[in-house]
């Protein structure tokens, strides 16, 4: 068995990212200690059951003492609170990372209070399922799936190498990218599409009642899809718009844009146009596919999902 990467690992916060964290670490002897801290008893006592680590704790500040790394797995708007609460008790050399889906933010609530001597390295694997809960989490989770950084300017080339390390161990796929670069990124291939499946399924909910039960009922692929996407954790989804909100506009006008002009090529059945587009579309899907991102299996993979192999966050 290899020698561990660090001696304590802690995780503040432990839903599907940090209990999914737990498991590959423990897999992959990541860690001689994994910490972990959640301000929910009930929550840590599940954890507990599961037997996800060696220490737990509702005081996160306890939970961080003399830990190698700190990777802090919680809502992004909640982010200022857990940097200020732990700040304190984070050790010299440490490295702190997290997992938010949006960067610019984080950086700006986490940053003022990193201790001088830590090492701040914002973090977000691109991984997830609509589950959400230390019962969600699976160690394959990360397994050739995307980890971003946005390094901030004087990062330590050490500690980046070490992390990348730990997350490569995991499974990932290493990038790093300017934390404004992210943003926009993630604004179209993960906010958005989340965006209009709450719609989508909001509209067909206030359907309901007119169609009586039939939307429910006859539900095919494509809805299901949307509803999968739809029943990701509110809270988390929540904080993204709000903490995204430049971006993830940014997209929706763009958005709105294109779909006036199909719109438009339905009204006045220009077919042509929309041949085109559903081609041009569908060769989208096949190089997601043709990237490992995706499966080609049969229902689109669903029962793999199913099963354990979750949707991209």
């Amino acid at each position: 068995m290899p020698e561990p990467l660090f001696e304590k690992i802690a995780l503040v916060g432990i839903g599907l990212i940090g209990s999914s964290l737990a498991r590959v670490i423990r897999r992959e002897h990541l860690a001689r200690h994994i910490a972990i801290a959640t301000r929910s008893p009930s929550t840590l006592k599940r954890a507990e059951e599961l037997g996800l680590g060696d220490s737990y704790s509702t005081d996160l500040r306890e939970a961080v003492r003399d830990a190698d790394l700190v990777i802090v797995s919680v809502p992004v708007g909640s982010s200022a609170e857990v940097a200020e609460e732990i700040a304190p008790a984070l050790k010299n050399g440490a490295i702190l990372t997290d997992v938010g889906s949006t960067k610019a933010s984080v950086i700006a609530q986490m940053q003022p209070f990193v201790p001088k001597g830590v090492h701040f390295i914002p973090g977000h694997p691109l991984a997830g399922t609509e589950k959400s809960g230390p019962d969600a989490g699976f160690a394959e989770l990360f397994e050739n799936r995307w980890c971003i950084f946005t390094p901030l300017p004087g990062t330590d080339p050490a500690a980046l190498e070490k992390l990348s390390e730990f997350w490569r161990r995991c499974g990932s796929n290493i990038d790093t990218m300017d934390a404004e670069h992210h943003d926009m990124v993630l604004a179209i291939v993960s906010h958005l599409p989340h965006i209009i499946a709450y719609n989508i399924v909001g509209t067909a909910d206030d359907l309901e009642s007119v169609a009586k039960g039939e939307v429910i009922k006859y539900a095919a692929s494509g809805f299901r899809d949307f509803t999968r996407l739809a029943a990701s954790d509110p809270t988390m989804w929540r904080d993204v718009c709000l903490h995204n909100k430049d971006a993830i506009l940014e997209m929706l006008a763009r958005f709105s844009e294109d779909l006036a002009s199909l719109q438009r090529a339905i009204r006045w059945g220009d077919g042509e146009k929309l041949f085109d587009l559903f081609t041009r579309t569908r060769g989208i899907r096949r190089s997601i596919i043709e990237a490992g991102q995706e499966t080609a299996a049969p229902d689109f993979g669903r029962h793999g999902v199913e099963q354990g192999k979750g949707i991209g966050e």
